[in-house]
């Protein structure tokens, strides 16, 4: 069994680099909106070789890379960033729509939540998105909670981690994602999980939900970054927040897990430690 698990969430190319070294991580999550602002255009898009293999060269970051489609991945070819083509040319890459990476210490569940937002079907406004793979969206959506929902009661991890792109709670540009909050929140505190971690707001943050131990954690600042627009002042259970760009790092062993939150200079803006007991009592 693994005794330790260390990963880097979301990007900032030389930063990354140093702290992945400091820990020698596994692997990197992306949280989506991965070639902004519209995608790629096929899977021979230039984009993928410009925008990430030419760019997180850094020898710590050759590592697998899990990611997640995000709103504007799906303004393009979405399934062009599903497609094996792109692992030939870059075999660090990995996206899925949803999917589960299982280290046995940590298991994170990767969600789709795009479909989940109503207004991208019904108000896509100049935006034309790919749902190509979908289908109706009201079965899709009920299709994954359903197999989210078996999965997280089957798992048996120490660790339980939610990646989507959007944010349930948000102090951000974007706010909340209703959608998230009516039925995806609700079977995360059923079922245990200790950390929801999301992109979407160009901001990184940590929110502690009201009603669970669930810590809501946003690695958004990659890009376009310094919005200066706040939804609320004294949010329930707000514990950080930060407008620049920036990045996360996640370790993990059987007792405890620090998130460190990173600025473009990779001093760290805010610590979070969570600890358990190594067996559970009788």
């Amino acid at each position: 069994m693994m005794k330790t698990m260390s990963c880097l969430f979301l990007k900032m190319n030389m930063q990354m680099g140093k702290v992945g070294e400091k820990y020698d991580i596994d692997f990197v999550v992306s949280t989506g909106d991965n070639f902004y602002d519209n995608g790629l255009i096929s899977e021979h898009d230039n984009a993928f070789q410009e925008s990430f293999t030419k760019i997180y060269t850094a020898k710590s970051l050759q590592k697998q890379w899990y990611s997640v489609l995000g709103n504007h991945d799906y303004r393009g070819d979405a399934e062009a960033q599903l497609s094996p083509v792109l692992r030939e040319m870059d075999s660090r890459w990995l996206c899925l729509r949803s999917f589960i990476v299982d280290s046995e210490l940590v298991e994170i569940f990767f969600v789709d939540t795009t479909p989940f937002v109503q207004e991208y079907f019904t108000e896509p406004k100049e935006h034309k998105y790919d749902w190509r793979g979908i289908g109706p969206q009201k079965p899709y959506v009920n299709n994954l909670l359903n197999d989210l929902e078996l999965a997280l009661g089957e798992s048996t991890a120490k660790w339980k981690i939610v990646v989507g792109h959007h944010a349930i709670r948000s102090v951000g540009h974007h706010g909340d994602t209703q959608e998230l909050v009516e039925k995806l929140l609700p079977i995360l505190q059923a079922n245990n999980i200790d950390f929801y971690i999301n992109g979407h707001d160009h901001c990184l943050q940590h929110i502690s939900d009201t009603e669970s131990p669930i810590q809501l954690l946003t690695s958004g600042a990659g890009s376009k970054a310094w919005r200066g627009d706040i939804k609320q002042t004294n949010p329930r259970g707000l514990n950080f927040f930060y407008d620049g760009q920036g990045f996360m790092s996640v370790k993990f062993t059987q007792t405890d897990a620090t998130i460190e939150f990173y600025d473009v200079f990779g001093n760290v803006l805010h610590r979070l430690t969570s600890s358990k007991q190594l067996h559970s009592s009788t």
